[in-house]
This record gives C-alpha cells, structure tokens and sequence, in this order.
C-alpha cells in the first residue's frame, strides 16, 4: 500500500516525462523490458497511449492523480512557473522545465534529483543513463521518444506537478526497495505488525543503507560492529535520536490527530492508537519523512562549512580565493579539498577578479561533494539559502520580467 496521494497516479498524465528524455536506459528496476517494439512514426494520440503504458508498467499505476495533492503542487510551482518565460502556447520549454523542477525539490526537501542538475549542459539532448528516469522507464519506449511533440509546443504547469507527482512516487518506491531490503535481513515478515523497539532497529540499519548507498562492504561492516558507526557516522547518536523522533511525532498523531494519521496511511480503520503496532506501510511512510527532513536535521553541519568559508572571505564578496581555501584543508580541515578543475565544472570557481581565482561561497556549498546523502536517483544537500531571496522576488514580481528599480 502507499501513500493516499500516490495510490491511484495518473498513467495517462505521466507521459509527459519521457517527451524531454532522448535516451533510456536499457535496464529498468520494476519492470523487465518488454519484448515488442514501437513504432517511431506516430501522432501525438498514439504517442500519448504508448507512453502512458510504458509508465504504467513502470510505476504500477491506475486511474487519476489526487487532484488535492496535484493541486497543491501546482501552488507550490506556480510563482516560479509566473517567472519562466513562456513559448506562444503558454508553455515553457524542455530547458525551463528541468530547471524548474530542480527547484521545486531543492526549496522543499533540499532534494537534488538526478538528471535535473543545474550543472548539466543546458543543450544536453538526454539526462544519461543514471538518472531516475532512465532507471524506471521501460526500454522498449525508445523509439517512441523521438517524437517532437512535446519538444516544439512545450511543458504546462499541470505538465510540470505530473512530472513532480511521478517523481515523488519513484523515491518512495526506491525508499521501500530499501526497506524491504532490510526487513529481510533482519528476517522479519513484511506482513507482521513490529513493536515500537522492532522500529527503532529497523530504522537504525536503514538509516547506515541510506547514508552508505552502495556500499555493501561498508554496510557490512557498519551493522556487524555498532561501536564503528558510532566512530564513523557523525553525529550517530543524534542521527538515532532523530528516526525515533520521527516515530513519537507518529505516535501522536494517532492519539490526537486520527483524521489526520487516516489521511496518511498511517492509521487504519479500527487502530488502537495506545498500542504501539506499527506495519510495514507505517515504516515506509516514516522513511519517507526522513527523506524529505533529514537535511533541516543536518542544518548544522551544513552551518558549521558556510561559516568556515565565510570566516576566509576578508573582502564581503562571497567568495574565498582559492589560494586559502586549499591552505584551510592543509590546516586540517577534511573539507575544501576539491580540485580546481571539479570547481570550474561545479561553477564554483570565479577566474574573472582581479585578485585571482576564488571559489564562490554558495555555488561551492551546494555542489555534491558536500552534500549528505548520494543515493542512486537523488542527493540530500544543504538548504539553498538563495531560495528565500528568489521566492520572495519571483512572488513579489510575478512575471519574467522587470525593471531594476521594481526588483
């Protein structure tokens, strides 16, 4: 079972996704490839059809997206939508529409959703093989992706939320292929309701598989010997204290808010709120909290680097020159040790000041090497702390252009 916003997404929606991508992976994780072919000579109604069955296979789905839950981000897209400029259907193109869908997730989860990176070409034709989409979407869909369709009259905002919608929906069935990994080795049935402390466990080694993504051996070696996660982890004890938080903040929501724990799949018909029971969709939506909080959790860390960096920028101008940066790493500091050539691509690097290269405070702390968490189809990173400059203007302004003076 899944989320009550997820349970029904829309199949004939999603389609949408696959006009931008050129390329797709030959392997997907949910569904094997299917043996017949497509044609690539098709209108727009059959490509509609074919694609909106290739994501159905991939992700499972049938019927409507929740129109509230579809609603809702629709809202939270619109004021950067207002500011995009638009083709002359009202529509904005491929460019814009990855762009904007980076910032939906950045602004709300600090989420960097692979294939929709800033840093990426802007006239890439194709996201690559390793990004969420390619992951998930069938391989017999190819031909049918060079269709211009989509490409020449552009993305909607209803087609942007169907693209964060179907997004939404790969996490968490990623996040549940996690979880599913670790019930089984800790042998416990995914059908068998756990006690509070089952939780605990349960979440303690997810959390050294989410942190650790794909690396097994260190995994291994991280549940076998819990003195090391303590010694390699930072702040273990902090990062435990948050995943049983998020366990109580359930707990009373089933005791004061039953309405609202039904509404999130949380609760069930008839639930004794004072028994703490807590089944396999109860432990997928906790992950699922995890996902979206844990770097407003890590704020600190993130913090602590912005203001080692600041501390280097002697002139105010938000940049550090590279010659101090390196010197700070030297002085044991583990971090600013990138090299000057991953800083260029990053577009951290300013080489245009008169007083030599420096590395740009915000571009830098936002690159992926500092970020928290690099699993498979996204990273958790630092908070964008220009976010809430740029919301304020794009509300304030509302549309893609503007006098100075006005912003």
């Amino acid at each position: 079972m899944q989320p009550n916003k997820y349970n029904s997404l829309s199949c004939g929606a999603v389609f949408i996704l696959l006009a931008f991508t050129s390329e797709v992976a030959a392997k997907s994780f949910l569904v094997e490839q299917r043996k017949s072919s497509v044609r690539g000579s098709l209108d727009a109604g059959v490509l509609e059809r074919d694609l909106s069955s290739a994501m159905g296979e991939a992700l499972g789905c049938g019927g409507h997206v929740d129109e509230k839950h579809l609603a809702s981000i629709e809202a939270q897209l619109a004021p950067m939508w207002r500011t995009f400029p638009k083709t002359a259907e009202g529509n904005i193109e491929r460019r814009s529409l990855r762009y904007l869908i980076h910032r939906h997730f950045s602004r709300t989860s600090a989420l960097h959703i692979r294939g929709f990176e800033p840093s990426r070409p802007a006239d890439a034709s194709g996201w690559g093989s390793a990004d969420i989409l390619s992951q998930r979407v069938p391989a017999f869909v190819e031909s049918v992706l060079q269709s211009k369709h989509k490409l020449e009259l552009g993305f909607s905002l209803n087609d942007a939320a169907h693209v964060v919608a179907t997004i939404e929906q790969l996490i968490y069935d990623f996040e549940g292929s996690v979880l599913e990994k670790v019930y089984r080795q800790q042998h416990k049935p995914l059908t068998r309701s756990l006690s509070s402390q089952g939780v605990e466990q349960l979440l303690e080694s997810y959390m050294v598989h989410w942190l650790l993504g794909d690396d097994e051996e260190g995994i291994r070696l991280l549940l076998g010997n819990r003195s090391l996660i303590e010694s390699t982890v930072p702040h273990w004890d902090q990062v435990v204290a948050f995943t049983k938080g998020l366990i109580r903040e359930l707990d009373y929501k089933r005791r004061h808010l039953p309405n609202e724990a039904l509404a999130a799949a949380s609760a069930r018909p008839g639930h004794n709120a004072l028994a703490a029971k807590y089944s396999f969709e109860d432990v997928h939506g906790l992950v699922g909290g995890i996902t979206k909080s844990f770097a407003s959790f890590w704020e600190s860390e993130c913090a602590s680097m912005k203001s080692a960096l600041v501390a280097m920028d002697a002139h105010s101008t938000g940049r550090v020159p590279l010659s101090k940066f390196y010197s700070s790493a030297l002085n044991a500091e583990w971090r600013f040790g990138e090299s000057e050539s991953y800083l260029r691509d990053l577009g951290a690097l300013d080489e245009t000041s008169w007083l030599g290269k420096q590395v740009i405070i915000p571009n830098y702390i936002q690159a992926a090497s500092n970020c928290i968490v690099s699993s498979q189809h996204y990273l958790v990173c630092c908070a964008n702390d220009c976010e809430g400059l740029l919301e304020e203007i794009e509300n304030k302004v509302g549309a893609s252009t503007a006098e100075p003076s006005e912003i």
